[in-house]
């Protein structure tokens, strides 16, 4: 399958984070290929006052000042989450939901062993269902990929899933008050908005979001 390259990411934020929609991570965990379709992102810019870059320059905010195509992941929540610096200083898409894609049977099992809830397997569609559930279920970590490329061996993006022809556009979660929390910067593949972290289509009280066409 053709490999999503540095190219692709070296653009403008918002456009990838549109575009990641449909598209597949690969990784390679004891051998085993897992592969998870990515569902809805967020994009943030460094003036953006609700991106960690806005924060200043640090060693481990440093990817988000590489490159684009570079990783850059940091602990949300207890757990690892998942984002590609784009063009531009700062600038970068954050992975936060996705869904099981043409996995085997023993990919889906590994998946489930490597993020259980309660004691018991995780329901397949349920296992990327937000920013750190996914980065659990493809064993993606801080201290071993923030700062690498995106075209590893063991791990990398791939134009193989399913396209999206309708995107909710709306706006991101969990920003505080006063950090740009209005900006309309969270994109959801519509054919798949039950499986990321909150879908607006079916929230009590919705915030704004528009609903686009694809080619």
């Amino acid at each position: 399958m053709e490999r999503l390259t540095s190219k692709f990411f070296d653009r403008d934020a918002a456009l990838v984070a549109e575009e990641l929609l449909g598209k597949v991570i690969y990784r390679e965990v004891e051998g085993v290929p897992l592969r998870v379709m990515v569902i809805e992102t967020e994009c943030y810019y460094l003036a953006d006052k609700g991106s960690h870059a806005s924060l200043g320059y640090t060693e481990k905010r440093s990817p988000l000042f590489m490159v684009g195509g570079t990783v850059y992941m940091y602990y949300a929540r207890g757990g690892d989450s998942l984002n590609i610096s784009s063009r531009g200083e700062g600038n970068a898409v954050l992975i936060k939901s996705g869904i099981p894609w043409g996995n085997s049977e023993e990919g889906i099992e590994l998946m489930q062993r490597l993020n259980p809830v309660n004691g018991r397997l995780r329901e397949p569609e349920r296992l990327c269902s937000g920013q750190t559930l996914l980065c659990k279920s493809l064993n993606l970590k801080v201290p071993e990929h923030s700062g690498v490329g995106i075209d590893e061996a063991d791990f990398c993006f791939l134009n193989d899933g399913d396209n999206p022809e309708e995107i909710i556009q709306t706006t991101r979660l969990g920003i505080p008050e006063g950090r740009d929390e209005y900006l309309p910067y969270r994109f959801i593949h519509k054919s798949y908005a039950g499986y990321c972290t909150k879908n607006p289509l079916t929230m009590k009280n919705p915030p704004p979001y528009s609903l686009s066409l694809q080619k």
